[in-house]
């Protein structure tokens, strides 16, 4: 077998690895937006609500675990 043969390794998208981790069970968790600057103006209450992570939506599935290589 040639290298010529051979299809080319798919990389992993860095950026895209850095932001989006991968459950257990293979789903996509990101972190909520809104949380990284002029928190001061914001309600003490909307901050604590945009604390941890959630699923990224549906549409966006597909080509995140392309980008990640999945």
């Amino acid at each position: 077998m040639t290298d010529e043969d051979e299809m080319p390794k798919n990389k992993t998208h860095k950026g895209t690895a850095k932001r989006v981790r991968v459950t257990g069970k293979g789903k996509l968790r990101r972190q909520m937006t809104g949380r990284r600057h002029r928190l001061e103006v914001k309600p003490s209450s909307l901050t604590r609500r945009l604390e941890g992570t959630t699923e990224v939506a549906a549409p966006d599935v597909k080509r995140l675990k392309r980008l990640l290589g999945r």
